[in-house]
């Protein structure tokens, strides 16, 4: 009896659960605007004056600087006395069909000749619409000696100063300032091949930065690339990142802490 009780094995088991914790990863990333424009001009001239500096908060609409256009004023008058004498010319052009009209009810003169004054009509009519296309573009041209902000943001660059010579359709090599959104931030991070699957858009992360210790920011995962970059293997992703406080300042190196479950 001592050896067969000697002889039985006994196992403990145990029921396995998953862990409550889950697996983060740091990732390095740097802040952007959640949008960053450069504002360049669709008018040319000289800067007559700009009224925003870099650090200079703005609302969407609000002036950032006037340019003086003296060729597109001079153009302006031009299109304007065109315009005049197209509209001479065309009252001139309808009492001469209303007479030529007249003229052919008594059969003084011939169809063929009413015909041609019709003609001269419709045309001076299409001579008149087009100068006032051509003044309605210049007047617009003109409202684009307003810089103004499209949108509520902080100035973080300013290119030009008075009396500067402006180009219409500079490019982001000739803006007269560079307007970013400051709330919220986004931060761009390429999660590796081994992670890709265990990221989704709305898990929450954490970014910290190195300058602001003991600190902690709370995002949101926006989007993800849904594709590996094949030079890489990795990722793209984006963290859309609230900053309210405005202490988080856009092209800052952050560390990115992505919740993997």
């Amino acid at each position: 009896t001592g050896t067969a009780e000697r002889a039985v094995q006994y196992v403990k088991t145990t029921v396995v659960k998953g862990s409550d914790t889950s697996q983060t990863i740091a990732l390095p990333g740097t802040l952007q605007g959640q949008v960053q424009s450069p504002i360049a001009a669709r008018a040319s001239g000289y800067l007559k004056r700009w009224t925003k500096d870099i650090g200079s908060t703005v609302t969407k609409g609000e002036l950032l600087a006037e340019i003086e256009t003296p060729e597109i004023d001079q153009q302006l008058s031009q299109a304007v006395a065109a315009r005049q004498q197209a509209a001479a010319s065309l009252d001139l052009a309808k009492s001469t069909l209303a007479r030529w009209e007249g003229l052919r009810q008594k059969d003084v003169v011939s169809q063929q000749e009413l015909d041609e004054r019709r003609s001269g009509a419709t045309q001076a009519l299409a001579n008149v619409a087009a100068a006032d296309a051509n003044v309605q573009r210049l007047r617009q041209t003109e409202g684009f000696k307003r810089i103004v902000a499209p949108f509520a943001g902080v100035v973080t660059r300013r290119n030009v100063d008075v009396g500067d010579l402006i180009d219409a359709g500079g490019g982001s090599s000739r803006a007269l300032f560079v307007l970013t959104q400051v709330d919220p931030l986004r931060v761009y991070v390429n999660v590796p091949q081994s992670y890709a699957q265990l990221v989704k858009p709305g898990q929450k992360v954490v970014v910290t930065q190195g300058e602001l210790r003991g600190q902690r920011f709370e995002g949101t995962v926006a989007r993800t690339g849904a594709s590996l970059d094949a030079s890489t293997r990795t990722m793209q992703v984006e963290v859309a990142l609230p900053n309210p406080g405005g202490v988080l300042l856009p092209g800052a190196y952050v560390q990115v802490q992505l919740p993997l479950q």
